[in-house]
């Protein structure tokens, strides 16, 4: 993980690398790209969007002495024929960028796999380098492969490294700088049939497209719909002519040509592979691939993901929400912070109305920051940290294929599980994180998932809090929120228009955490937590000062007492379900209150906790679902789950007295 000198999430910074050589990396997800790019490029880069879309593209500089290259990481890759956005845009970068070299960084260990990426990026005509990393992986499964011959076979740099080692990195680094390295020749030839059709489809092809026409004969002869559009618009007339040679091709085989074209090239490879690859079979199956295979089985990968999440609950829920909360709320700011700010304030400012918007009940520095300091952090810190050791051993693509056939039921892959599980720390977070998923109906159902039915770990810490004992009350809740899940999934799945979602996942190896690491990627995401959330909670605490002194406050707690009697709860609790749109765990712990006071017990609780879980967003997950999704589908989804939340908790309170359930 990289340390961010400065980052953008809608592209206003970048790095200036005009004038300089331009590096581009290129690779299959998992396959340690990003830590090659932090070897080479250090710890200072710009990350933005990439125009137009939703998808990260990182840029940084590789220095040696007075020598300096640009270097941009490109979004994880497959194919130059592209389905995903990311495939898409790093195949745009490629084409647009017209890079001096590119460095495809492949998994050793797959390499036949990861080589038909490296087939295209020659026949595109592209400067290429490929860097054979995870090495030390590959022989641990007696995989062993000869670089040299490689190198003659394909005509290009070949180098071997170990990236979290920094093994073989000089090497690559010296390439990159100092070695030439000249466009390529198509490595190997179609049969005869495809050849023709490629050369009467160069012979009609009069623009530039940034890679070369044999390459673009191929993607049209694949039925690439961007590369035929781009065709159609530039060559006019002569693309009527393309399409003609197009179909006849296809009239003249038996087989698709995507699928002809892939045979032919895994054919070569494989031709490529017995000059340059052994395979030894190890002593015995090293023991993470036995653990790996063990995560991943329908069966033995539940109770392995259930005691995970117990072990996130106990670290997150335990210390994060309870005991560093207890401290940081209570001592330091319970009895240090708050009451030297009200004295400070109040011996400055005379007017009450105005002490009140910076200290008392509801002030800027007594709830804002407190919240956002004492109550929030400590939750978001323990998540990030355990999220980051759970991402550095390559568990989340193991969970991702798990649940992958869970979730296409309800319209989502299993790429959707970092969302999810991000949402749990924190679903403002989660739904800027919804972007990485593939298409733009995948990104409206997760969002809306995270809106409705996943609390954030500072609400759940409460809950917890709440059902502490009560073992019938937890089961319900669990029970409940997890039905609204799948249900309210499965219904958009079915209502929303698009394609069905597709998975492709690289698993990686499962591998023992670094500290470092694990200390790098905290430190930049509490460093976007407090940029992105904490002006939030300072405007949660303008706007409730001013709803105070201009009665809409206590107004709509009037109109929020209507639904909240109807589902069986006292009229004291609308309070916490507008304290609820400004913070989740604010709501959560107004019932806390509740319980305390001897107002709220049994099903009413149950009811409550329920019915506050699925309520409304907070508002800062609004205000990054309006920046995500556009602000018609922010009031779309606040539209219906306003309405769900107490239809679902009528529902419960319905059911469980009627069962004569005492809780």
């Amino acid at each position: 993980m990289l340390k961010r000198k400065k980052s953008s999430c809608h592209g206003s910074t970048e790095m200036n690398i005009e004038g300089l050589k331009k590096v581009v990396l290129v690779g299959s997800p998992n396959v340690g790209k990003s830590v090659v790019f932090g070897n080479l490029t250090g710890m200072y880069v710009t990350v933005s969007n990439y125009p137009g879309t939703t998808v990260e593209v990182t840029r940084g500089r590789l220095t040696k002495g007075s020598d300096t290259v640009a270097v941009i990481d490109t979004p994880g890759m497959y194919s130059l024929l592209s389905i995903t956005e990311e495939e898409r845009v790093a195949r745009r970068i490629l084409i647009n960028s017209r890079p001096d070299l590119t460095v495809q960084v492949i998994d050793s260990k797959n390499i036949e796999r990861m080589l038909h990426l490296t087939v295209q990026l020659l026949e595109a005509g592209l400067p290429v380098l490929l860097d054979l990393n995870l090495m030390d992986e590959a022989e641990s499964l007696g995989v062993k492969i000869n670089t040299e011959v490689l190198q003659a076979r394909l005509g290009i740099p070949v180098t071997a490294t170990v990236a979290t080692d920094g093994k073989g990195m000089d090497e690559l680094k010296n390439i990159i700088l100092y070695q030439k390295v000249s466009e390529p020749e198509p490595p190997f030839k179609y049969g005869p049939l495809i050849e023709r059709a490629i050369r009467e489809i160069e012979k009609n092809l009069h623009n530039d497209y940034g890679i070369s026409r044999r390459a673009v004969a191929l993607l049209l002869l694949q039925d690439d719909r961007e590369i035929r559009e781009s065709v159609g618009e530039r060559e006019g007339e002569k693309s009527i002519i393309i399409e003609r040679i197009v179909q006849r091709t296809r009239d003249n085989v038996a087989e698709p040509l995507n699928y002809i074209i892939t045979m032919e090239r895994q054919d070569f490879i494989k031709s490529l592979l017995i000059d340059s690859l052994t395979c030894e079979s190890p002593v015995r199956l090293p023991l993470r691939e036995k653990i790996s295979r063990f995560t991943m089985h329908p069966v033995a990968g539940i109770p392995v993901f259930l005691m995970i999440i117990y072990l996130l609950y106990e670290f997150v829920g335990v210390f994060g929400a309870q005991t560093a909360v207890d401290f940081l709320e209570e001592t330091v700011f319970g009895q240090y912070i708050n009451p030297v700010a009200n004295r400070i304030v109040s011996s400055i400012i005379p007017w009450k109305v105005l002490q009140d918007l910076f200290v008392n009940e509801y002030g800027i520095i007594t709830l804002g920051i407190r919240y956002a300091i004492a109550i929030i952090l400590p939750i978001v810190t323990t998540f990030f940290i355990a999220f980051s050791i759970i991402e550095d051993t390559g568990y989340l693509p193991r969970l991702a294929m798990l649940i992958d056939r869970v979730f296409k039921k309800i319209g989502l892959n299993g790429r959707a599980v970092i969302p999810v599980v991000l949402g749990f720390g924190c679903d403002t977070m989660a739904t800027m994180v919804t972007r990485t998923l593939e298409t733009r109906r995948e990104r409206i159902i997760a969002t809306l998932l995270l809106a409705l039915a996943i609390p954030c770990s500072a609400q759940i810490g409460v809950i917890l809090a709440l059902l502490s004992g009560n073992t019938a009350a937890l089961g319900i809740f669990i029970l409940v929120m997890s039905a609204v899940f799948l249900f309210v999934g499965f219904l958009a799945a079915r209502l929303l228009p698009g394609e069905k979602p597709l998975f492709y996942m690289e698993v990686p190896p499962l591998r023992w955490p670094k500290l470092s690491n694990v200390l790098t990627k905290t430190y930049s995401r509490v460093e976007w937590y407090f940029k992105e959330v904490l002006p939030l909670f300072i405007l949660a605490s303008i706007l409730i000062w001013a709803g105070k002194i201009t009665g809409i406050f206590d107004l709509t707690v009037t109109l929020l007492s209507y639904p909240t009697r109807w589902i069986g709860l006292p009229p004291e609790a609308s309070k916490a379900f507008l304290y609820g749109f400004f913070r989740r765990d604010f709501g959560a712990a107004g019932l806390y209150d509740l319980k305390t006071a001897g107002t709220l017990d049994g099903v009413p609780l149950v009811v409550s906790i329920i019915t506050i879980a699925l309520f409304m967003p907070c508002i800062a997950q609004l205000s990054m679902t309006i920046k995500e999704r556009g602000w018609k589908m922010a009031v779309g989804m606040a539209a219906f789950i306003f309405p769900f939340a107490f239809a679902v908790g009528y529902l419960v309170n319905i059911i469980l007295n009627g069962l004569g359930m005492v809780l």
